[in-house]
């Protein structure tokens, strides 16, 4: 008798987060140069609106207000952090001067990720896979960078936050299994908030 071929699933992965879609999670596909197109989980598909990228089925010249029309960017564009209006600071200010130089640190790094794009793709993830855990670790040295991660049970991101570079929050790593994250980065000492708001957890007193 002939033998059966297997059919092995597809791995499908968001073009936007990189998050790989569930098995019967439906994708909306994209255009992000007007050619080819790729999957976008539906969380992400207003981020993908926003930066240009042409939704399969609409006419090839989007009909936007002219304040609003923004140019055509590449994938890469999207995990190039923009700075949003001024949030409210994740720590009050009178607390900020009892802080000890770590906790200023991870304080500095928060408001910085939380002034990226990555907090809005960091809210969109959390929506569909629930609450993720978090923490801010400065490295060693005097570079000043942070590492931020954020992890589900199922995938994590981890984020470098360098304060005074020309792009201060970049996607530096992303794997599946928590096994694989040092300790070091699973000292949970922040919370990730619906929005997709990073908060440290510092002692109030």
């Amino acid at each position: 008798m002939p033998r059966q071929l297997a059919r092995h699933p597809v791995k499908r992965v968001c073009a936007v987060c990189e998050r790989t879609l569930l098995t019967g999670e439906r994708a909306v596909r994209f255009a992000p140069n007007g050619d080819d197109f790729v999957d976008v989980c539906p969380l992400c598909a207003e981020i993908a609106l926003e930066h240009g990228w042409i939704k399969e089925g609409s006419p090839t010249t989007p009909t936007v207000p002219n304040q609003r029309r923004r140019r055509r960017r590449g994938l890469a564009s999207l995990f190039d952090p923009r700075r949003q209006p001024p949030d409210e600071p994740v720590v009050a200010e009178p607390i900020l001067r009892r802080l000890s130089v770590r906790e200023q640190q991870m304080v500095e790094a928060a408001d910085i990720f939380n002034g990226s794009d990555y907090r809005r793709t960091v809210g969109g993830i959390a929506k569909s896979l629930g609450q993720p855990r978090a923490s801010i670790v400065p490295l060693s040295g005097v570079s000043g960078e942070l590492i931020v991660t954020v992890a589900w049970d199922i995938s994590w991101y981890q984020y470098r936050v360098t304060p005074d570079a020309a792009q201060p929050v970049r996607l530096a790593e992303r794997g599946h299994e928590l096994t694989d994250l040092d300790a070091t980065y699973q000292r949970w000492n922040a919370k990730i908030e619906g929005d997709g708001r990073l908060v440290p957890d510092i002692e109030r007193l």
